[in-house]
């Protein structure tokens, strides 16, 4: 609100609202639909619509979960037309935002979610003006998950759930998006992708997937991240694939990618202020092991395995680049290798004195 009042920011150009909550991240995180409530409402306000119409124009993607020394916060993406862009200007940072129809109980992790998502992804690139799925480097989808309610409303209807574990939901939801993801940008084709591959089949994901699963949507929200021609934007984006979660090489690279150059592999301070944010998924690696060594993520019953894993690579980021006000989103069923995730990096374009 401080930034419309100014005028730096007019509501009318805000396309999306990526945000870290500080709830549990699990299904009864009521902080997500809280935060949601919030900004809807507040530019509702500003736009002199209705909360709901605010809600068909913008993604609120609020990701539940700040482990560790992670910092509650959100990122505001805003678009607005320019006259045209400078002559052989490089491609700049590029968004497109689109959603899907509501999803039925029965539909959740499984393949009619990914088609959808698919075709949703296809229409945010066309919106970013991106032609070359090469120049996507993150999607982040908002996805619903199952709750008791839910699935004994197919039950009544006579239909079968992906899972009646309300917290397993969240998996297939966001795996079923990942591929979604996948099959929208060609990085697997659609016939690879059945039922019975989500969450079974981890040779299949994205590598630029990044999905939240939430009791506050019914249908899946999605935004696009890549780089653009047609873009004037001041900003560039990049990303890197982390192959497990203490893999701050993926990091580096990402950085790089961006143009933010390293000292003794950390970000120097007069650097830091050209990074407006770095976007990444974690997961407790499904083999029980890292690079060797076990690991007990899968086995607390006292604290769930994805909030092991978003403060472990929340402090992995925050070494490199020297703030832990990053987006680390848990659970990354198909998004990057098993255990694995991908990793993007928002970077102001250097003037040459701030590298």
């Amino acid at each position: 609100m401080a930034l419309l009042d100014t005028g730096e920011l007019r509501a009318e150009d805000i396309r999306a609202v990526l945000g870290k909550t500080e709830g549990n991240g699990c299904v009864n995180d009521f902080t997500r639909g809280y935060a949601t409530f919030a900004y809807s409402a507040a530019l509702a306000a500003r736009l002199g619509i209705t909360a709901q119409e605010v809600r068909e124009r913008v993604a609120f993607v609020m990701s539940g979960g700040t482990e560790g020394v992670m910092s509650p916060h959100v990122t505001v993406f805003a678009m607005r037309e320019v006259d045209a862009t400078p002559a052989g200007q490089d491609k700049r940072l590029a968004i497109g935002v689109a959603f899907t129809r509501d999803f039925q109980p029965e539909e959740l992790g499984r393949t009619a979610m990914v088609t959808e998502t698919a075709a949703a992804v296809r229409r945010a690139m066309e919106q970013a003006g991106i032609d070359d799925p090469h120049d996507v480097h993150f999607v982040q989808v908002k996805t619903p998950l199952l709750t008791a309610e839910r699935v004994a409303d197919a039950h009544r209807r006579g239909h079968t759930v992906a899972t009646e574990d309300t917290y397993k939901s969240m998996g297939y939801a966001r795996g079923a998006s990942a591929l979604g993801v996948a099959v929208g940008l060609g990085e697997l084709a659609a016939d690879k992708i059945t039922d019975a591959a989500i969450l079974h089949d981890w040779s299949l994901y994205s590598s630029v997937a990044s999905t939240s699963a939430g009791i506050e949507l019914l249908n899946n929200e999605v935004i696009v991240m890549g780089n653009s021609a047609s873009s004037a934007s001041e900003l560039v984006i990049g990303h890197a694939v982390m192959r497990d979660a203490i893999d701050a090489g993926a990091v580096r690279d990402a950085l790089r990618q961006v143009g933010v150059e390293l000292h003794d592999g950390e970000v120097p301070e007069q650097a830091r202020e050209r990074i407006v944010n770095v976007l990444s998924k974690a997961e407790a690696d499904p083999t029980g092991q890292v690079r060797g060594r076990r690991h007990i993520m899968l086995d607390d019953s006292d604290i769930n395995s994805t909030r092991h894993a978003r403060a472990v690579v929340n402090g992995v980021i925050a070494s490199v680049v020297g703030d832990p006000m990053v987006y680390v989103s848990g659970g990354a069923e198909h998004q990057g290798p098993a255990g694995g995730g991908p990793v993007a990096v928002i970077a102001r374009i250097a003037t040459g004195t701030d590298r």
